[in-house]
């Protein structure tokens, strides 16, 4: 999903700015075609975002060379999955660490500017099984229901200096996170949702886009649901 904001938002004219540990063959493609077409900038910078005492320096940095940024999607975070009793604590870790510690952070950080600047956009990325749960998901639910209050709450303290904070609750969606699920899991998701097939990743960028735009300046506090209709 990542890399799908990344290409729309570049497209529309975007400054944007990619934090991942490694720089995939796929980011340097999009970004050579963005250089080529004359499009928004690709920026990549590498940064583990689960090393959370170093996430205040790094922002700084980001600060320091790019300037006052407008808008922040917080789009990281581990998928893993298990039943809890089965869990090993370390993995439980991992998730809280990457899924909610990180974004608030980072947000914490970056959001400072958008402060100063009276402007901004925050977007969290969560998902569906934050309110309606799946089993063997249940650290992983947890810790996109905590970017839910997290948003709601934050859009409530940063209202009144012009930030919009949102969220995006993406469905079942072709990528990595995904790729465990069998060919059969995945038709009967589909069947089961109104409009019988899965979003693409591609949804999910264009309602990042929208968030980010000047059209949504008086949406905030919201959860957007982009599933095909699966919890309808």
């Amino acid at each position: 999903m990542g890399l799908a904001m990344t290409r729309l938002l570049a497209a529309s004219g975007y400054r944007v700015i990619v934090i991942a540990r490694h720089e995939t063959r796929e980011l340097l493609d999009t970004q050579r075609a963005s250089e080529k077409e004359s499009l928004g900038a690709i920026e990549f910078r590498p940064f583990d975002l689960s090393q959370l005492g170093e996430i205040g320096g790094f922002s700084r940095a980001l600060r320091t060379e790019f300037g006052p940024i407008y808008g922040l999607v917080n789009n990281a975070g581990l998928g893993t999955g298990g039943v809890l009793g089965n869990m090993q604590d370390a993995a439980i870790e991992r998730l809280i660490t990457l899924n909610t510690s990180a974004p608030i952070l980072l947000t914490k950080y970056l959001v400072r500017s958008m402060m100063s600047a009276r402007n901004g956009r925050v977007v969290n990325i969560a998902s569906i099984v934050a309110s309606n749960g799946y089993s063997g998901l249940s650290v992983y639910s947890a810790t996109k229901a905590s970017l839910l209050g997290f948003t709601r709450s934050l859009a409530r303290e940063l209202g009144p200096v012009g930030i919009t904070v949102n969220a995006i609750a993406p469905g079942f969606i072709a990528t990595e996170m995904t790729q465990e699920l069998t060919d059969a899991q995945r038709e009967k998701i589909a069947r089961r949702s109104a409009l019988h097939r899965l979003a693409d990743p591609e949804d999910v960028a264009h309602s990042v886009e929208f968030l980010l735009s000047e059209a949504a300046r008086n949406i905030t506090g919201v959860v957007m649901t982009v599933d095909a209709g699966n919890t309808a």
